[in-house]
């Protein structure tokens, strides 16, 4: 995500993802159902800010099973602790990790951001930074990783080849284990670093499952944020399309969205549950790897005289309008 400003929490984000296939496709009548890939639909919810919900009352009243829980950094050094603080497991985000795997969901833990100490500048080498991405790969059981990498992390091409070495060593210690990477966004498509980052994946073999882009918080754009999104994820089908050397539906399959709800942290960016519709139909027509938005903490109308924030839109919803349209997502 892009937490610059109030908005979005100033902490930092990357995903490590485990789900373990209870989110089921709907299957055309005759046939069976089939798991929902894993980190292909899983919103965003922060437990440490924004009055977060109950994960299990969220997946209740939306039909949603995976969530993308954030975050995990370093502590300072090339060690994971949830918001780079709270022990890896034992505490309160074990906890409700454990709930919504009982109540048959799973989850994404999100590793990076915008802000705080991230293990892809503290860890010193690949070898390292992949073995503390295996650390939390492990005490969670994880069948998917996704890495926000942001700010200082991503302006750095030596950091860019880092996280791309690591997540290749990890791709190889963990047979079928699902890659996410996400970054910012212009309007037409990656900047340079993201540009840059594609061409490093693709040169190291690196076989992700998703590049992700967020397509919000632009600086300045024009038209409707649906279709300025669509723009965008074009541009990165391009960017991935050239640098893999895939056909441009193959690009498709390896590619992601990952939207912001209602207003973002700019005065001219609005996404509305038609522009998120717009956005979620494309990702249908051309089947992304990845289709999710932050933040279920702000899924939900704010009260009146509250003007956006952590935990509300700051547009006229229905309560999880846009968690129920993630839900309804299925490649």
């Amino acid at each position: 995500m892009n937490p610059r400003k109030p908005l979005r929490p100033l902490l930092a984000l990357a995903a490590v993802v485990s789900l373990t296939g209870t989110a089921f496709a709907l299957a055309p009548a005759g046939q069976a159902a089939t798991p929902d890939p894993i980190g292909l639909n899983a919103p965003y919810e922060y437990l440490g800010w924004g009055n977060p919900q109950s994960p299990t009352a969220v997946m209740s009243a939306t039909g949603v099973k995976q969530f993308t829980l954030a975050f995990m950094l370093s502590d300072g050094g090339c060690n994971p602790k949830w918001d780079g603080s709270r022990a890896l497991t034992g505490g309160s985000d074990q906890s409700a990790i454990n709930s919504i795997r009982a109540a048959g969901g799973d989850v994404v833990i999100s590793f990076g951001g915008w802000s705080g100490n991230k293990l892809g500048e503290k860890c010193s080498s690949a070898s390292a930074l992949a073995g503390a991405y295996q650390k939390v790969i492990n005490a969670y059981k994880l069948k998917a990783i996704d890495i926000d990498i942001e700010d200082t992390e991503v302006a750095s091409a030596t950091v860019r080849q880092r996280v791309v070495d690591a997540l290749k060593i990890v791709k190889n210690d963990n047979p079928g284990i699902r890659e996410y990477v996400t970054f910012g966004t212009t309007p037409t498509g990656p900047d340079a670093a993201g540009v840059d980052l594609i061409k490093k994946g693709a040169k190291a073999g690196l076989a992700l499952d998703g590049w992700t882009i967020m397509p919000f918080d632009f600086g300045g754009h024009s038209g409707s944020m649906g279709s300025v999104t669509v723009t965008a994820a074009d541009g990165l089908k391009k960017a991935v399309a050239s640098a893999y050397g895939y056909d441009s539906a193959t690009a498709y399959r390896h590619i992601g969205i990952s939207s912001m709800n209602g207003k973002t942290d700019e005065s001219d960016e609005t996404v509305s549950v038609a522009d998120f519709t717009t956005i979620a139909d494309y990702a249908k027509a051309h089947h992304l790897a990845r289709f999710t938005f932050w933040s279920v903490n702000r899924d939900r109308q704010c009260p009146s005289g509250t003007p956006a924030g952590d935990a509300c839109s700051g547009i006229g919803q229905a309560p999880y309008a846009f968690t129920k349209i993630v839900a309804g997502y299925h490649g």
